[in-house]
């Protein structure tokens, strides 16, 4: 019904308003970039996990060029409220029978290879980059790491071992979405830095790449008490910078939620449009 999609609407831009509010937005617009070059690298950032899973599903059910909106407003979801994108997009899928009779395995399919891609990018980038840490961690800290690796290594375990229960799609077909999903992670740690790096150019690109690699790793552990001061200090510990540097950072969080705002507001009155 129009109203439900009507209140969910409010309830999605209500939600994101009250983030940024928390992240303090009012105080970043004087600190927002001017170089071009950052929005460029960061719209193509945003797009990166949409156009992803469109690649994917095209492939999959041949979905038209609509369905680009739909994971639009998929990845939307999933950032207010983990997995809801999963569920909203599956019911799209659901009322377009003759594109896909049974899409929900394919959905589940996608969703948890999305996750072990995720795990497995940040295992192979660890591999790297933990012999390069190793001097700048304590032993506590060292220990932490090397638990949330076995930690990270563990939540995809269960997935492999029982793959035939788990998976309804084709064994080809499945290592075909891991590729995508790896390239999709690649490219947007890649964006990330070059974004960051037109943002804060003095600062070399090889640089950006180690810190949103560094970045990726973080997110990940499982294991590790506050996140985002862990990466904040090995960010100022790797390039300095600690005020230029926090400020972008913090812009570059803030950006998706207005981005989300918009798209959200924007795909609200067209579907109210489309509905009178």
């Amino acid at each position: 019904p129009a109203y439900l999609g009507a209140a969910a609407t409010l309830f999605m831009i209500g939600w994101l308003g009250l983030k940024l509010h928390a992240m303090g937005v009012d105080n970043l617009w004087s600190a927002m970039p001017r170089n071009p070059l950052f929005y460029l690298f960061f719209a193509l950032l945003y797009v990166a996990p949409v156009t992803g899973d469109f690649i994917i599903f095209r492939r999959l059910w041949g979905i038209p060029a609509s369905g680009y909106v739909a994971l639009a407003k998929k990845r939307i979801a999933n950032d207010v409220l983990n997995y809801s994108g999963e569920a909203y997009f599956y019911a799209w899928a659901r009322q377009r029978s003759s594109m896909v009779a049974a899409p929900f395995g394919a959905v589940k399919d996608v969703s948890i290879l999305s996750a072990i891609a995720g795990n497995m990018v940040t295992l192979a980038i660890i591999a790297l980059a933990l012999p390069l840490g190793v001097g700048l961690m304590t032993e506590s800290q060292l220990h932490t790491a090397i638990w949330s690796v076995v930690g990270v290594f563990a939540m995809s375990l269960p997935f492999l071992i029982f793959s035939k229960r788990v998976f309804s799609l084709p064994r080809r077909t499945l290592w075909w979405i891991f590729g995508v999903h790896c390239l999709r992670l690649i490219a947007g740690s890649v964006l990330t830095a070059f974004a960051w790096h037109y943002g804060l150019p003095i600062v070399p690109v090889g640089m950006w790449l180690l810190l949103s690699a560094a970045r990726m790793i973080v997110g990940r552990l499982p294991l590790v008490p506050n996140k985002d001061l862990l990466f904040a200090t090995f960010a100022t510990l790797l390039i300095g910078q600690d005020a230029q540097l926090s400020v972008l950072i913090a812009v570059t969080a803030a950006l998706p939620l207005l981005v989300h705002v918009a798209l959200v507001a924007v795909f609200g009155l067209v579907d109210l449009i489309r509905k009178s």
